[in-house]
């Protein structure tokens, strides 16, 4: 059952009214409530709702929150983001008020590696080819590819590269990855740093981007490494936009210095209806749908449950699953 402002409303756990991907609200309370039956849990329909909420709230979960409606809560002890990122949260404010932070790490790695490799067998089987055919009534065979045997790029080995490479097993390819911490090893066959992206991509068939926005990995894929890579490679990108300048993508394209692309996320995003990426045939672009499941509340809700049970159990707001460092 969800709470609005009364006057006397009161919640352990308040959950925001901002949904993800279109699914309703109510649908992760429901999943907080069934793991933590001892808990309060509501959710906050309504800006005063929230406001009134908050004040009494231990847990506060959702996209974002204001300093102000930080301002209000006296008694809150963890904001448990909905989303992996956390660049637009007011971590200074966290930290002044010494409210731990989470995220939704994690949350994403099945759904978002399937789209990945799926992105590649697409690519590989030549299925954007028959799907033009087929529209146009066309019964003619078409060369394809193998997957198996190519060379795959994974760059960022978070959660989920790394669900990227599990789903790699069996398919017999040769696997790379990249990350800031090369000598920490990794799941790939060879690891490799942001600074020696050359090196990693200029032999991979399938290149996947998975790592996060930073000054390092801004426009990490540029001209300079298009020209790198092999003229079949399909690039994937389901980071960030700005991972990759779109200019240099682009004249890539126009020039075959690239075979392809899947581009989960753009810059900039949404993709402008007049911008050259939607003409080639060879670009396929979804709306920043790869982190779309079904599961996602429940995976989100086991992240969030445990630890407010780990907190109980510890007396600390501290070492927490996904916890960001303030």
């Amino acid at each position: 059952m969800s709470s609005t402002a009364t006057g006397d409303a009161t919640a352990d756990i308040v959950v925001t009214r901002y949904n993800v991907h279109g699914m309703p609200i109510d649908q992760y309370a429901t999943a907080l409530r069934e793991r933590l039956p001892d808990r309060e849990v509501a959710v906050a329909e309504t800006p005063a709702a929230e406001r009134e909420l908050v004040a009494s709230a231990t847990v506060l979960t959702g996209q974002s929150v204001s300093p102000d409606l930080l301002d209000a809560a006296d008694s809150l002890r963890l904001f448990a983001g909905t989303y992996a990122g956390y660049d637009h949260l007011p971590l200074d404010a966290f930290a002044e008020r010494d409210i731990a932070l989470t995220t939704a790490s994690g949350v994403h790695g099945p759904n978002v590696a399937e789209n990945v490799v799926g992105s590649w067998l697409a690519f590989a089987r030549g299925f954007f080819t028959a799907r033009r055919q087929q529209r146009e009534n066309v019964w003619q065979s078409f060369h394809t590819s193998d997957f198996a045997g190519s060379r795959v790029c994974v760059v960022g080995l978070g959660a989920i590269g790394e669900a990227i490479v599990d789903r790699l097993q069996g398919f017999d390819v040769e696997t790379v990855g990249v990350r800031y911490s090369p000598e920490k090893g990794g799941p790939t066959d060879e690891v490799y740093g942001f600074d020696e992206i050359h090196e990693a991509v200029v032999d991979a068939e399938y290149v996947g981007l998975a790592c996060p926005l930073t000054d390092a990995t801004r426009h990490l894929f540029d001209t300079e490494v298009f020209q790198t890579m092999h003229p079949d490679a399909v690039l994937t990108n389901v980071a960030r936009g700005p991972v990759v300048d779109t200019d240099a993508l682009v004249d890539a394209l126009r020039r075959n210095h690239v075979g392809g692309a899947a581009l989960d996320v753009t810059d900039p995003e949404p993709l402008p209806p007049e911008h050259p990426l939607w003409d080639f045939e060879n670009v396929l672009i979804t709306p920043h749908n790869a982190g779309h499941t079904p599961s996602y509340y429940e995976r989100l809700a086991d992240i969030v449950a445990e630890n407010v049970q780990r907190a109980e159990r510890t007396g600390t707001w501290d070492g927490l699953t996904n916890q960001i460092e303030l």
